[in-house]
């Protein structure tokens, strides 16, 4: 199992309004690097797009529990099944956030992917930060 967590970030915003931002896949463009991202497609309950030089990838939302966790699931659009976790832990008004992915990866692919899959987990943990300030 490959298991890559994001930094953990801490967001001035309740829990539950975090979630209903995540929970809304219309929303999750704005949480990836927009220069590396093409061919998006959302339907408010999953979304797709296209990494620049890598495949493309598609999400959907597949259950949590509110206020403070989401679960995303890859599609059949995705190269490879995975999970990817949110969590929102709420503590006097400030949410601290971070993400968990896991996948059923062989040691190739894992290689090629880990740098590349943390370093957009902590992209998608600074804009969580950067869009609710």
């Amino acid at each position: 199992m490959t298991h890559i967590e994001s930094k953990r970030v801490e967001i001035a915003r309740p829990a539950e309004e975090l979630y209903a931002f995540i929970q809304d896949m219309n929303n999750f463009q704005q949480l990836l690097p927009k220069d590396r991202i093409s061919d998006w497609q959302s339907d408010g309950r999953s979304c797709s797009f296209k990494v620049q030089g890598a495949a493309t990838i598609g999400l959907t939302v597949d259950g949590g529990s509110a206020p403070d966790h989401v679960r995303l699931k890859a599609t059949d659009r995705s190269p490879f099944p995975f999970t990817l976790d949110v969590h929102l832990m709420e503590d006097g008004g400030k949410t601290t956030a971070w993400q968990e992915f896991n996948a059923e990866l062989n040691p190739f692919i894992r290689m090629m992917v880990e740098t590349p899959l943390k370093n957009l987990f902590d992209h998608i943990a600074d804009r969580m930060v950067t869009i609710h300030a």
